[in-house]
């Protein structure tokens, strides 16, 4: 059975909850919820276990907040027995408009403070990161507030959809592999 961790970041807590900077764990709460099965408390991370089509994944929501996101991390890779590329982190991207997603095998945090951390823990920046595009309509000095911030209203529609395509690419990248996911997400624009 093909294994996989996917971990969708975000922040601890309810004033958090369904803000730009926790889209990672709405991803992964959809991607859960479609499959029938829910999240318990588990150590340093919410963790839900979802079996579909001979894969197993083990999803977690790290509850270490965002900027100490490498420790949850590396605690259930390792425990799983799993190498970073059979992890895939669904993460918010600033740099990214919100029209964008975009899957790669590996590269830098972007400066994203939760990737920094993982990539510190893990000492290496090669493992899979779906990144989900959330613009950059914010003024000067507003940079905080906007990630921290609920969706535009106007938003929610494209949100929803990259939600959807989302917990699509994660089915894909275990029954189609990276390289082809890849290849398919990063075309995809949404109006």
């Amino acid at each position: 059975m093909s294994r996989y961790l996917i971990v969708g970041l975000g922040n601890p807590g309810a004033e958090y909850a369904h803000t730009r900077h926790n889209i990672g764990f709405d991803v992964v709460d959809a991607f859960v919820e479609k499959h029938g099965t829910y999240f318990s408390s588990g150590r340093l991370a919410d963790v839900a276990e979802v079996r579909w089509k001979g894969k197993m994944f083990t999803c977690i929501k790290p509850t270490t907040y965002m900027n100490l996101s490498g420790r949850s991390f590396r605690y259930w890779m390792d425990k799983e027995k799993l190498s970073p590329a059979q992890t895939l982190t669904i993460v918010d991207d600033l740099a990214l408009p919100l029209s964008k997603l975009r899957l790669r095998a590996g590269g830098s945090s972007g400066g994203h403070n939760g990737l920094t951390d993982i990539q510190q823990a893990l000492g290496t920046d090669k493992y899979p990161k779906l990144r989900f595009g959330i613009g950059n309509n914010f003024s000067k000095g507003m940079q905080v507030d906007f990630v921290l911030g609920k969706w535009f209203p106007e938003e929610l529609e494209v949100v929803q959809r990259k939600m959807i395509f989302c917990v699509e690419a994660i089915e894909n990248v275990a029954v189609m592999g990276l390289e082809r996911t890849m290849n398919i997400v990063n075309q995809m624009e949404f109006i």
